[in-house]
């Protein structure tokens, strides 16, 4: 056992987050988190890492035990370069390797039994650290990172806020805690290097605990999951699809648990009520009065928390061209990419590609924030954008909630404004609550209800599942795939894209590619340029015609066919070996019946495939 909490109890000021809590850490568990919004994830990592302490309970670690922590790994002197930051914050590997050589050498010419025993010791301790491997390691997590060769000569202090902050997670991973806590480690990462990062971690040598609402990367990397419900925790084995299927079968089991005591009380206490005036039975009912007393009440189960309740509609349908895209060249000083291409209505295009490579740039250059730098972009006639900014950048901080609403729909009156917030979780005193104090959750559910309000016909969502719970994505994708207007979004989840995408625009190496793929086929299938697909689509619209034409002949024939037999069936009722055998007679109905419906099936098939073909 590498930790455990026993009895934990946890509390910051009247809001209980644990009581009685139970948690540990064995081997080399992959654990993974889970809980809703404000259950006391984040809170448990912190405990664990020791940045707040139990109000009451017991905490064992053993001496030896390793942390490593995000927030906890900084940099002594950002003067300096990565290279030789990494250098000193792991000099202590390559004088281990200076120590084995030094041994080995002694041992060749002596045999020595307390040396032996020294050089095996430091030669797996050296081994742990990854010492044979670790330059190369170094050079590849850097690399994942996003980081070039050159940046390697360049001073920590002339890198950005999140790129120090990806030099500390690489600094983090190189160190190999024997217990790495991570709080949302897919935060800020594109999906490359969260894929990238999955499979380190998969083969991570050592414990690791984490926070995470990337549902791919929980099902990929945990092992272990420990569900945080009402103050208490529930430890389940298995990733996370497993996870939720065993919840939900103990849900199953404990409601109808529940559902036959709520049956044997309701009889119990008819009973009672029967007989208790009833003096031949009073003790009878004494007795039953008594079991109930004595009976262990089962608990109700509860289900998921509830989540916020979109409902997007398009108040005007709009042209069927949305956005024409003609050789536009995007970026601010630099171009990033030059994209041609065509929106339809109903279309759901999800932007993907690296950090950096313009994705929200093409955004805020839709919507008017970044000029142009050439070409042409055209707007269909009475498109009308909603735009969800990753920034939040269009609150104001003076205002409330409710003010945050009211000011922008002030047609609606103070009931109807409550009624929409409350859809969004903002009940009672919540909605006089400042949207400066409002966490990066509530921002996004505020920011959604405003872009429901004004029902677009053309929704522009830059990172809208950010700071969301599973149960807010999954409240999110429903109200998007019942959406009949047009989405183009920029998002890192994959699970998201698969849900809403049905084409992906690409951004690679200062270009712009199109796939009607899904984030796993794109890896195996060929690149298609958007007129090279437009071709390719319309050579599939030709071959599909032509196998429809085929199979409608098929039809046909088998639809004279079986006419024929209908037929020659019912000739056979008038012959005398039938109608006087009532069981042959029975079963040449049978017979009839059965080629009746198989001519209605195909005539009705028939009828759809003439639709089918003359609409290509």
């Amino acid at each position: 056992m590498l930790y455990q909490i026993s009895q934990g109890t946890k509390s910051f000021g009247s809001q209980q987050i644990f009581k009685q809590l139970q948690f540990e850490i064995r081997g080399n568990e992959k654990i993974a988190v889970v809980g809703p919004n404000g259950s006391g994830k984040t809170t448990l990592l912190k405990i664990i890492s020791g940045d707040i302490d139990l109000d009451e309970g017991v905490i064992h670690r053993s001496n030896q035990v390793r942390l490593g922590v995000l927030s906890q790994t900084s940099f002594a002197d950002e003067e300096i370069s990565v290279e030789a930051t990494f250098s000193e914050e792991f000099a202590y590997i390559h004088k281990m390797q200076e120590q084995l050589e030094i041994m080995h050498v002694a041992l060749q010419g002596e045999h020595d039994e307390k040396l032996l025993y020294q050089y095996d010791a430091l030669l797996h301790a050296f081994e742990m650290a990854g010492g044979y491997t670790f330059d190369s390691e170094m050079k590849t997590v850097l690399t994942k990172m996003g980081f070039v060769e050159a940046d390697l000569l360049r001073p920590i202090k002339t890198f950005s806020g999140g790129q120090k902050t990806r030099l500390a997670f690489a600094k983090l991973l190189l160190s190999k805690p024997d217990i790495l806590l991570l709080d949302e480690p897919t935060n800020h990462l594109d999906i490359s290097t969260i894929e990238w990062l999955e499979g380190y971690l998969i083969y991570y040598p050592k414990a690791i605990v984490f926070v995470s609402h990337d549902r791919y990367f929980l099902d990929k990397v945990a092992n272990t999951v420990v569900d945080i419900d009402g103050y208490k925790t529930t430890r389940y084995t298995g990733n996370y699809s497993s996870y939720l299927h065993q919840k939900n079968t103990n849900i199953e089991k404990q409601l109808s648990a529940y559902n036959r005591q709520q049956k044997d009380i309701e009889r119990l206490e008819a009973l009672i009520e029967k007989f208790r005036y009833k003096r031949s039975k009073a003790a009878f009912a004494q007795s039953k009065i008594k079991y109930l007393q004595r009976m262990e009440k089962a608990e109700k189960p509860k289900g998921e928390g509830r989540s916020f309740a979109a409902n997007f509609i398009s108040k005007i349908r709009g042209a069927k061209d949305v956005l024409i895209l003609d050789q536009c060249v995007i970026g601010y000083d630099q171009p990033l990419a030059n994209i041609s291409m065509q929106i339809l209505r109903g279309d759901k295009v999800a932007v993907m590609g690296d950090n950096g490579t313009g994705k929200s740039t093409l955004l805020k250059t839709i919507v008017g924030q970044v000029p142009l730098l050439s070409g042409e972009m055209m707007l269909g006639h009475q498109i009308e954008v909603g735009y969800f900014d990753q920034d939040h950048a269009q609150f104001s901080s003076e205002k409330t909630v409710l003010e945050e609403i009211w000011d922008d729909f002030p047609d609606l009156d103070k009931t109807q404004v409550r009624t929409v917030l409350g859809r969004f979780l903002f009940s009672g005193d919540d909605v006089f609550k400042s949207v400066a104090v409002c966490s990066g959750g509530e921002r996004v559910r505020l920011l959604l209800a405003k872009l429901m309000l004004k029902q677009a016909n053309l929704l522009i969502l830059d990172e809208p599942t950010n700071h969301l719970d599973i149960p807010g994505k999954e409240a999110l994708e429903a109200a998007l795939a019942g959406y009949e207007g047009t989405i183009l979004f920029v998002s890192h989840d994959r699970y998201f894209i698969e849900k809403i995408a049905t084409s992906r625009l690409v951004f690679e190496q200062g270009s712009a590619t199109y796939y009607p793929l899904n984030v796993e086929q794109k890896k195996s299938e060929p690149t298609i340029s958007v007129k090279e697909e437009q071709k390719v689509e319309r050579l599939a619209q030709i071959k599909q015609k032509k196998d429809l034409v085929k199979e409608l002949a098929k039809i046909e024939k088998l639809i004279t066919e079986s006419e024929d037999k209908l037929e020659g069936l019912r000739e056979k009722r008038f012959e005398p070996e039938y109608y006087h055998d009532y069981q042959k007679m029975k079963d040449l109905d049978d017979q009839i019946d059965e080629v009746h419906n198989s001519i209605a099936h195909l005539i009705a098939r028939w009828e759809e495939l003439q639709e089918n073909v003359e609409g290509k």
